[in-house]
């Protein structure tokens, strides 16, 4: 394992991804540099033994794969398929999203016009150097080709000031936050000049350089400009927005850019929206996987059948972040299954099938990371306190695969900053490396 490099490529993906669809991009240039060839999803595909190919799906999802080198003399000498593996991570975080008309004007201050997306601490984003980064449209050729730009204003400009304590005597006792009033960031004071109907859709068109009036629609994000630290006694910690789940996006990179099996399909999805659900076209609930995973094979010369017998025979690691132990809160953790950062992979396990949950499923994940020298602990939350859910239990149900949820163990889930141990990272690299090996 190299924990500087994989600490350094994570920080590549955490201060590149300030939006899903900067994820994409980020990962696209990530594939790319690896000799990946990118795909179209409505194009015909011509594949090739020991190629490599990616795609964005919809904008902010990808799918990535690579073919072994021996899929045809396989095919040639026995009725079998190449073997499907599969990683998976969401490339969404809880954050504030731009609304339609979204310029509020209190007194003299020009706020912006937001709504919650996801379930964030809230508070952490109070007093944080915001910016802004998602998509433009304006209008293309046709009424079915808009012209999509993709904004990252790379610079603070919006701040939530929290209320002083002289106003707010209770503050420290805990006070709740209305996501319509409290939430909503201050962008400027107006001057004499200052249009207030429309600064910020002005913003946006000098970003692009277009006239505000030709922008169609947005989808604006904002996120925490705060750059990433390693931190601790002996820098064993590090710190940084958007850990949950980026870390899992740029272990899949890595596993699927690490090597090929000879005889197999090696695949990775970053989906977007799930948290938020996951229900959408580019969710890990949409149909789109299947049918590029179909198509994968159907451009190998396999028939709908042996498509799905690979995919019934597939196996599909589910990458998503786990609750280390608090420092101060060890109450709200299981008595026994703790997991602290630094102890490398957590294999996620819940009756309630929130994780997907197999013994024999994870005792293939147990064997690969022993075999290796993996460091990994079993998790489970408390029996009386409901933990989180993942795309994993979602995509085995519609695929029918094989699957485990896994993740690195963090502090501070869903804030605006998050804490994992700087350990951790090349224990989850590692084992999404053999998985796609082995």
């Amino acid at each position: 394992m190299n924990i500087q490099k994989d600490i350094t490529q994570l920080t590549r993906m955490l201060c590149g991804s300030v939006s899903p669809f900067h994820c994409i991009l980020t990962a696209s240039d990530f594939l790319e540099e690896a000799g990946f060839t990118r795909l179209s999803l409505k194009d015909t595909w011509n594949l090739e033994a020991g190629g490599s190919y990616f795609l964005s799906v919809f904008d902010s999802s990808l799918m990535a794969f690579t073919v072994g080198r021996e899929y045809e003399r396989a095919k040639e000498n026995t009725p079998s398929v190449p073997t499907l593996r599969m990683e998976a991570a969401h490339t969404d975080w809880p954050c504030l999203k731009l609304k339609p008309s979204p310029e509020v004007s209190t007194g003299r201050y020009g706020k912006l016009n937001v709504e919650v997306y996801g379930g964030p601490i809230l508070s952490t984003w109070l007093d944080r150097p915001l910016s802004m980064a998602g998509k433009v449209c304006t209008a293309g050729e046709t009424p079915f080709s808009p012209c999509v730009r993709m904004v990252d204003l790379k610079r603070p400009v919006a701040v939530i000031p929290n209320l002083a304590i002289h106003m707010n005597r209770e503050v420290n006792s805990g006070v709740a936050l209305n996501p319509q009033t409290d939430m909503l960031p201050v962008l400027t004071v107006f001057g004499a000049d200052t249009d207030k109907e429309h600064y910020l859709l002005n913003l946006l068109a000098r970003e692009i350089g277009c006239d505000p009036k030709e922008i169609l629609d947005y989808e604006i994000y904002l996120y925490n400009l705060d750059p990433c630290s390693t931190l601790g006694l002996d820098e064993e910690f590090f710190s940084a927005p958007r850990i949950d789940n980026l870390t899992s996006v740029q272990a899949c990179l890595s596993g699927i850019t690490s090597g090929q099996r000879p005889n197999g399909i090696n695949v990775i999805a970053l989906y977007d929206n799930e948290e938020v659900g996951s229900r959408t076209k580019q969710g890990a609930f949409s149909a789109v996987t299947d049918r590029i995973l179909e198509k994968i094979y159907l451009s190998l010369g396999y028939s709908r059948q042996q498509y799905i017998n690979a995919l019934l025979d597939g196996f599909l690691l589910s990458m998503d972040v786990a609750h280390a132990i608090h420092p101060n809160h060890t109450e709200k953790c299981d008595i026994k299954n703790q997991i602290f950062p630094g102890d490398g992979v957590a294999i996620k396990m819940a009756a309630a099938q929130s994780y997907a949950t197999d013994a024999s499923c994870i005792s293939v994940i147990e064997d690969i990371c022993r075999r290796s020298h993996i460091p990994y602990k079993k998790f489970s939350n408390r029996s009386d306190i409901k933990g989180g859910a993942t795309l994993g239990a979602i995509s085995s149900a519609l695929l029918s695969m094989k699957t485990v949820d896994i993740g690195v163990p963090i502090l501070a889930m869903h804030s605006a900053r998050e804490m994992m141990g700087t350990k951790d990272q090349s224990a989850l690299v590692a084992l999404a490396s053999e998985f796609f090996l082995v």
